[in-house]
């Protein structure tokens, strides 16, 4: 199974993408304000090249490292004699506090911002935001992971299982789709939803600075970073960015570069 984890990853993401795309389609959210075509061919271009920075510059992956561990005896969950279904479990909790961790500290330290402004420059909020992540941003990221994995000792089924559903709820949760209002409230006590981080998308500096969770929606709530509804409501918020408003900011090179640069603060 570990073998084949890059085939299972993008099967996942080939039938969750095209699922929601027809959804958005079909029941969209919000009108989109910039050229859809555009916008994706330059979003998907950005994870193409993600993915190949990454298999370029480390020589180790967190499923690779989770395997390492197990057989070496390597964390925490290691050094007990755990069934395998609680230790896989207590993985996919550990793996998901620490991404919430991670994105809180991605708005906070300046230079990491720098890296994550980037997700935030999309001036509409649809599938292809859930995968426009600057490559240093996801060496980052990456490298976070298998440090959690390493020293919890995740088993690699947990890391598998949780990269596959990250993959697949970060699409879900920037997707313009609409769902009925009773069903978002009620999923919200347990997963993020759309309408729940597009709020995080917004241009209000006290709304972008909320809704940081991931998969669990717990993490909003338990440490006080939950907000439920946008002040000008959900199709008359603003998305991205007060100082990227322009066509140049949505321009391929230029958010590669842009950490690099003055107006990235």
């Amino acid at each position: 199974m570990f073998n084949n984890e890059p085939v299972f990853r993008f099967i996942f993401f080939l039938s969750t993408f095209l699922v929601l795309a027809l959804l958005e389609w079909r029941a969209p959210r919000r009108i989109l304000t910039e050229s859809k075509s555009s916008r994706w061919l330059m979003n998907i271009s950005i994870v193409a090249l993600d993915t190949i920075f990454v298999r370029l510059t480390l020589p180790i992956l967190p499923i690779g490292m989770a395997v390492l561990a197990q057989e070496q005896g390597w964390g925490l969950l290691n050094s007990y004699d755990l069934p395998r279904g609680i230790a896989v479990v207590l993985g996919l909790v550990i793996l998901d506090i620490f991404i919430y961790f991670q994105h809180v500290m991605l708005h906070f330290v300046p230079v990491f911002w720098r890296l994550h402004m980037i997700h935030h420059t999309d001036l509409d909020f649809d599938i292809t935001t859930g995968v426009r992540f600057h490559p240093l941003e996801i060496i980052l990221s990456t490298g976070i992971k298998i440090a959690v994995v390493y020293i919890f000792g995740i088993p690699a089924l947990g890391v598998l299982l949780y990269e596959a559903v990250l993959n697949r709820t970060s699409m879900l949760s920037h997707s313009n789709i609409r769902l009925p209002l009773r069903i978002d409230h009620w999923l919200r006590f347990m997963a993020v939803t759309p309408d729940m981080h597009r709020i995080h998308h917004s241009v209000i500096i006290k709304e972008r600075n909320s809704n940081f969770s991931a998969n669990l929606s717990w993490w909003d709530r338990l440490f006080g970073t939950y907000r439920a509804h946008p002040d000008k409501g959900q199709e008359r918020m603003t998305i991205g960015l007060a100082n990227f408003r322009d066509f140049k900011s949505q321009n391929l090179w230029w958010l590669l570069v842009l950490p690099f640069t003055s107006k990235a603060k």
